[in-house]
C-alpha cells in the first residue's frame, strides 16, 4: 500500500488528510482501528525511540508518546515491589516487555493518559493485558501474537489502534516537509548514541561514570533524540522519570522535567502508598488525586465535602519539609540535555532532584559556570559535543 487516507489532519477542520510514499509501500499496516493524523506521528517517532533503544541496550523497549514528545521511555528491567505496587501491577506475569511499558506509562501517568504506545518487540500477552487496562489511542510494534491481537481488537469496542511496523524499513538519508508551502529538506539524524566518544570529555572533578550511569545517559540522550525541543530528561534505573519539551528556555525544561522526576519518587513516598482509596475509584481519578496529594494545593482541592469522593478517610498532608527530606533520598539520576547548559541554575536544579550524572552538548560561553557548579555538588558531567534538536 502506498497511501492511506485519513479522516482530516492535526484539527478538523484541516481536509484533506493521507500518509503517502512517493516511492515504495507504506513501511506499515494498520491491523485494528483508525488512526489520525497525530496518531501516526506518535507512532512514527516513538517506534524509531524504541528501536534505537532496544539497538543500543540489547533490552526490550517502550515509549508512552503524546503530541509527538514522550511521556515516557523505558527498557525491560525487572521492577521492584515499590515499583509494582505505584504502576499497579499487582501480581500480574511480567515479561521484560510488559516491564518496559509498565515503567515507560508509569513514569508520568498524568501525561500519558491517552498516550500511542511504541514497543521494540513483538506484542505479547502481558504487554497487551497492561495495555488493556489503561486510557490510550494506540500501539505501534513489529508484530503481535494472537493472544495479544486479541486482546487489544476488544479494546474501546473495537476500535483501538493497533499497527504493525516493518522492523526492516530503512527511510531515505534525507528527509522534507512543509512548512506554509515551503518545502524544507535534511539529512536525517542518525548520530550514533551508543560511543564511548560521548563520554571521553569530562571536565568535572568527578570523572566516575557507573556503566549503570552511562546506560541511563545514553537512555536520555535516545530520548531527547525524539523529544521536541528545548528537552531535558531525567533517567534512573533503565527508564525516564522526568522529561522535559518544547519549553523555549533550558531552565523551564529542567524545572519541568525535575517536578515530574520529584513526583514520581514522592508517588513512592510510604503516606502515597498507602493513601485509603474508597473501593471501585477510576484509574484516572486516582491518579490525579495522587497528583493533588502531592501537590501544595491538597488543602484547597481537598477540601470537606470534596475528599470523601475518593477517599475512606481524609489522610493528612505531607508537609513541605516531609517532601523535601523524601526527595532528598533520591540519588544516582543521571540528565541528559539536547543542547549545552546556558548557566549553572540548571545544575542547581537539578540537583535538587538527586542528579549525579550529567550528558550535555557543552560549548555555551558559560561553561566554567557550568562546570563549577557541578564541582560544588560532586556531579559527574560529560560534554558530549552532540546537539539533538527535534523539531
Amino acid at each position: 500500500m502506498k497511501e492511506l487516507s485519513l479522516k482530516y489532519g492535526c484539527n478538523p477542520n484541516q481536509k484533506p488528510s493521507r500518509i503517502f510514499m512517493e516511492e515504495g509501500e507504506l513501511p506499515i499496516t494498520v491491523v485494528n482501528g483508525r488512526p489520525g493524523y497525530i496518531n501516526l506521528l506518535d507512532a512514527l517517532n516513538s517506534w524509531q525511540l524504541v528501536s534505537e533503544l532496544k539497538a543500543a541496550t540489547g533490552l526490550p523497549s517502550a515509549a508512552s508518546f503524546k503530541h509527538v514528545s514522550p511521556a515516557g521511555a523505558a527498557v525491560g528491567l525487572p521492577l521492584t515491589d515499590t515499583l509494582r505496587h505505584i504502576y499497579f501491577t499487582g501480581d500480574m506475569p511480567l515479561t521484560p516487555l510488559a516491564a518496559a511499558y509498565a515503567r515507560a506509562r508509569g513514569a508520568d501517568r498524568m501525561s500519558s493518559y491517552g498516550d500511542f504506545v511504541a514497543l521494540s518487540d513483538i506484542c505479547d500477552e502481558a504487554t497487551a493485558l497492561l495495555i488493556k487496562r489503561e486510557v490510550s489511542d494506540g500501539v505501534i510494534a513489529p508484530g503481535y501474537t494472537d493472544e495479544a491481537l486479541q486482546i487489544l481488537r476488544e479494546k474501546r469496542k473495537g476500535t483501538y489502534c493497533v499497527i504493525q511496523i516493518d522492523p526492516a524499513y530503512r527511510p531515505a538519508s534525507v528527509e522534507r516537509k512543509q512548512v506554509f508551502g515551503v518545502t524544507f529538506e535534511q539529512g536525517r539524524n542518525e548520530i550514533d548514541l551508543t560511543s564511548d566518544a560521548l563520554f571521553e570529555n569530562i571536565p568535572t572533578q568527578c570523572k566516575d561514570f557507573t556503566p549503570e550511569a552511562r546506560r541511563d545517559l545514553m537512555i536520555a540522550l535516545i530520548t531527547l533524540k525524539y523529544t521536541q525541543s528545548n528537552s531535558v530528561c531525567y533517567v534512573k534505573d533503565g527508564q525516564a522519570i522526568g522529561i522535559g519539551a518544547g519549553q523555549q528556555s533550558r531552565i523551564h525544561c529542567t524545572r519541568l522535567a525535575g517536578n515530574k522526576a520529584d513526583i514520581w519518587w514522592l508517588r513512592q513516598h510510604p503516606r502515597v502508598m498507602s493513601l485509603p482509596f474508597v473501593e471501585g475509584i477510576r484509574r484516572a481519578d486516582r491518579d490525579n488525586t495522587i497528583d493533588v496529594y502531592i501537590s501544595d494545593d491538597y488543602d484547597d482541592v481537598l477540601a470537606e465535602g470534596v475528599w470523601q469522593q475518593f477517599f475512606t478517610e481524609r489522610p493528612e498532608p505531607l508537609t513541605r519539609e516531609e517532601k523535601r527530606e523524601w526527595i532528598a533520598q533520591n540519588t544516582g539520576v543521571a540528565l541528559g540535555s539536547d543542547a549545552f547548559f546556558p548557566f549553572g541554575d540548571n545544575i542547581e536544579r537539578a540537583h535538587k532532584s538527586g542528579v549525579q550524572y550529567i550528558a550535555q552538548a557543552g560549548g555555551s560561553v558559560r561553561d566554567d559556570n557550568v562546570i563549577a557548579t557541578c564541582d560544588k555538588y560532586g556531579i559527574a558531567m560529560a560534554f558530549t559535543g552532540v546537539r539533538l534538536f527535534h523539531h
